[in-house]
């Protein structure tokens, strides 16, 4: 026997569907997939492009005396340069650029740079200390106060060519530049000026 104060299953109201517009459209939930997708794509994307290397500018580099610089010689070296010296990358010359020169920079704007034909450097004599890299022998003229860079000279070839380099950049830069002077430079006896008389 049912109870009276409770409706019979007969008059229970059915249930009733949602209303069509409260379901989500097939449209809307791909939009709210493609969203974030599409942000998270773009924040990758930003990031890719900030961590690659800034672009360059070409290095100016002022005249110094290179009476050589127009040799076969220098124009053989600078043919056979390497586009690194380390984590230096070649870099492009400002013109007017000087013959028988080259540039590497690295990415905290630091530069390495090679002239080839240059005079004797003045501080070479006979009692000079040498550092021989992949045979070639380099005389080291420190930077002058304030500046952070030593310029080695390479004495032993039928050219001096002078690199300068920033301290702290390790022997790779050496290492690179001597590999490259052995391979298109003929070695040749040392021509040091005279020991300075006290």
């Amino acid at each position: 026997m049912n109870d009276p104060d409770l409706p019979d299953s007969a008059d229970a109201p059915e249930p009733t569907e949602p209303h069509p517009t409260a379901r989500r459209s097939p449209a809307l939930i791909a939009v709210a997939v493609a969203l974030p997708v599409a942000l998270v794509v773009g924040v990758l994307v930003a990031a890719v492009i900030a961590g690659r290397d800034p672009i360059q500018e070409p290095v100016a580099l002022g005249t110094v005396p290179a009476p050589a610089a127009e040799s076969p010689e220098c124009a053989a070296l600078i043919a056979a340069l390497p586009e690194n010296l380390g984590d230096f990358e070649r870099a492009e010359l400002m013109d007017p650029a000087p013959v028988g020169a080259a540039a590497w920079q690295a990415d905290d704007a630091k530069e390495v740079v090679l002239r080839c034909g240059v005079d004797r450097p003045l501080e070479f004599n006979a009692a000079s200390p040498l550092t021989v890299v992949d045979a070639v022998q380099w005389f080291e003229v420190p930077g002058e106060e304030g500046l952070d860079a030593s310029t080695w000279f390479a004495v032993d070839r039928g050219v001096y060519v002078a690199l300068t380099v920033p301290h702290g950049s390790g022997p790779t830069p050496l290492q690179d530049a001597s590999a490259a002077i052995t391979s298109t430079l003929e070695q040749r006896p040392l021509d040091p000026a005279p020991i300075p008389t006290p």
